[in-house]
């Protein structure tokens, strides 16, 4: 697709203490050009990819792990099967070395297998990696009030030409380019109505994805994309570059060379406490998609209320020692809640 025209904006981003304060108040991304040049994981993909895949292959543990194998009719594309019942790869056990083997193999195929390693823990499977390859997140801004002690999880992405379909994540992310070309593209929260996202079982990566091809839309099957398209940005990364992605952002991930890694960071704006919004998604599909209309108006006015509105506006009219739930929530409160819904899920 080459129709989008807007590209993500960029900001010298060498010694990462002096952005981290304006990452942690941006809504939109930006890529960080340099970010992670000094790795010696991204100077030695700039040598060829053997000597990257030997440095990779000397910090290995030897575990086994999940991979993507897709034929090459998919031309690299992840998503789903003509059905959209099933996906159109299958998710394999493998050695990562091996892997890595295979993908150098496949170099040479006009038509090659799509192979994939998705998100591993690099603490899982390159425990001594980090030591040389890492951020410093040792910061009150990078962590939630649940985390404040605790280093982000990273994890590592490896392939060769390959799409991740365009998804949105409820983390904030870095992702930072570490051998070969990434092309990112972006779409803000609010565009996902013109982005026809798919079933919610089964995804690829257990995010719901966009049914569009990117480059090859099918105006007429799906014509709002065609707004989306206006709205849409475009992230180019060269190795040693890394985009800050807020969180719940669209984005579909093109690895652009015929052997890639990325390895990403990803951290809540909020405590662990709260649990995860996509549980009352799931509940509200449950109790109120299929109430009668004007069921669902009334609910849509008491969500906004007491959910969408300011954090203290339901509470604001209240003496603080009546607030209860309204007010803020802590630990204590949100063991209250979880206590409370399971009790009453159980019925």
């Amino acid at each position: 697709m080459n129709t989008i025209t807007r590209m993500t904006p960029v900001i010298d981003a060498h010694d990462l203490n002096q952005i981290k304060a304006e990452l942690t108040c941006r809504t939109e991304p930006v890529i960080l050009k340099g970010l992670v040049t000094h790795w010696p994981l991204v100077k030695k993909g700039l040598e060829s990819d053997e000597t990257v895949i030997a440095y990779l292959k000397s910090h290995y543990n030897g575990k086994p792990t999940g991979v993507y194998v897709g034929e090459p009719e998919i031309n690299g594309r992840f998503a789903y099967d003509e059905s959209v019942t099933q996906l159109n790869f299958s998710n394999k056990k493998s050695q990562l070395d091996e892997m890595l083997d295979a993908i150098l193999m496949n170099k040479t195929q006009d038509k090659p297998t799509s192979l994939y390693v998705a998100s591993k823990r690099i603490d899982w499977h390159f425990p001594s990696l980090k030591a040389e390859n890492t951020l410093d997140f040792h910061e009150d801004a990078f962590l939630s009030l649940s985390a404040k002690d605790a280093d982000l999880i990273a994890s590592i992405w490896i392939g060769n030409k390959t799409l991740v379909s365009c998804h949105f994540d409820a983390q904030s992310n870095i992702a930072c380019c570490v051998a070969g070309k990434r092309r990112f593209t972006l779409f803000p929260p609010e565009q996902i109505n013109n982005l026809y996202p798919g079933p919610l079982e089964p995804t690829p990566g257990g995010q719901v994805i966009s049914m569009v091809d990117f480059n090859r839309p099918d105006f007429d099957k799906y014509p709002r994309f065609a707004e989306a398209i206006e709205m849409g940005q475009i992230a180019e990364l060269e190795p040693g570059d890394a985009l800050f992605l807020p969180s719940m952002w669209w984005h579909q991930v093109e690895a652009l060379s015929t052997f890639n890694v990325l390895v990403n960071y990803w951290w809540n704006t909020s405590p662990i406490y709260r649990g995860q919004a996509n549980d009352a998604l799931t509940h509200a599909l449950l109790s109120i998609r299929d109430c009668p209309a004007h069921e669902k108006k009334a609910w849509k006015a008491i969500f906004d209320y007491y959910i969408f509105a300011d954090a203290n506006h339901a509470a604001s009219h209240l003496p603080e020692a009546a607030q209860g739930v309204l007010g803020k929530i802590e630990p204590l409160t949100a063991r209250r809640l979880r206590a409370q819904l399971l009790n009453q899920l159980n019925r």
